[in-house]
């Protein structure tokens, strides 16, 4: 049995469906990142977790334990929130203590427990200020202690680094990662950000309208998107339309507007014959070299430098193209041809 289970989780207001009936399972100590634009249901599924949302229907299993009518306090899930949460009149150390002291703690084990958390996420000689004196950063990072403190078998982090500056942001993915391995603690991590779910995520449940589009780990995710929601809300890629066709001797192909591609089919991969969507993401698109015939001819429209690699926008027969290489052999208004290997195209069997 998974440590958690979300059996048909749905929540309805009024005639609005903003969770639909969701089902997830959850390994202990796994990270799980509800990837998703604003208004998916992720907060609200969040919140259904901790028990500050009551569920139209369905169910919610902590460890053979059904939770789903207990309250929140009695759930022994940590929940760091997006906004700071923090007692304005009380220390660092004494906000940290707080739930430690609710659970009738010893003085002398809050006091390490305490200096345990704040050398955890940077803030050792902190524990005397108050909120006040603290950066937002900081602020969200007294939060994120004052959870890991009571070492809940849960930890619900709802975008808790987007008030954080960008470098520090990106250090406290690596922090909050390697904290989440050493303890062990089982976690869901509601986010919009790609970058932040890819990092730090054993798995992604991307959401969209309610719904889990696709539950994978995130190259999985990435590479071989089960719907065109998932593979454009994942970073740029380059969709079309075309028929899927197999013989013996020539193997998979997929034919449109007049060109025709060979493609490789994961496996277990349904293959049925007809009108599908291809993808293909833009850093497995090369120009092809002098002597070299490629695949796609096009003309290059504009090229951008972002520091470690250029980005492409080509015009093709098949709409606009992303091109991300390495070294830029050709300037706008010059014609290129695309290549790439069979593989890498990708079938998008479902629309939705």
């Amino acid at each position: 049995m998974s440590f958690l289970s979300v059996r048909n989780l749905g929540k309805d207001y009024g005639s609005a469906s903003v969770v639909k009936s969701m089902n997830l399972e959850i390994e202990r100590g796994e990270f799980v990142s509800l990837l998703g634009p604003s208004g998916c249901g992720k907060t609200t599924t969040l919140q259904m977790i901790a028990g500050f949302t009551d569920p139209t229907r369905g169910q919610v299993i902590l460890d053979g334990t059904d939770l789903t009518d207990m309250p929140p306090e009695k759930r022994d899930i940590g929940v760091v929130f997006q906004s700071y949460a923090l007692f304005p009149h009380m220390t660092v150390q004494d906000n940290i203590s707080f739930g430690l002291e609710m659970r009738k703690m010893a003085k002398a084990e809050r006091r390490e427990r305490i200096d345990q958390v704040l050398d955890m996420v940077s803030l050792t000689g902190m524990g005397e200020r108050y909120p006040a004196q603290l950066s937002g950063g900081q602020r969200q990072r007294v939060a994120i202690a004052r959870s890991l403190a009571i070492r809940p078998r849960l930890l619900l982090l709802d975008e808790p680094m987007s008030n954080l500056d960008a470098k520090l942001r990106e250090n406290m993915h690596i922090e909050l990662r390697r904290i989440q391995r050493k303890l062990g603690i089982t976690t869901i991590l509601v986010t919009h950000d790609q970058t932040e779910a890819m990092t730090m995520s054993d798995r992604i449940a991307l959401m969209n309208d309610g719904c889990i589009q696709q539950l994978a780990p995130p190259l999985e995710v990435y590479h071989n998107p089960r719907t065109l929601f998932v593979s454009g809300f994942l970073g740029r890629a380059n969709v079309f339309e075309g028929t899927i066709a197999h013989s013996e001797t020539q193997g998979y192909q997929v034919s449109s507007d007049g060109l025709t591609f060979a493609v490789c089919l994961p496996e277990n991969h349904p293959f049925c014959a007809g009108t599908a969507n291809i993808m293909i993401r833009p850093e497995n698109v090369s120009f092809a070299g002098p002597g070299m015939a490629g695949k796609l001819p096009g003309t290059l429209s504009e090229a951008v430098f972002l520091g470690t690699h250029w980005l492409c926008e080509v015009k093709t027969p098949l709409g606009m193209w992303f091109v991300s290489i390495k070294t830029l052999t050709a300037q706008p208004g010059e014609t290129v041809t695309l290549d790439w290997q069979d593989c890498d195209l990708r079938i998008i069997a479902e629309q939705q």
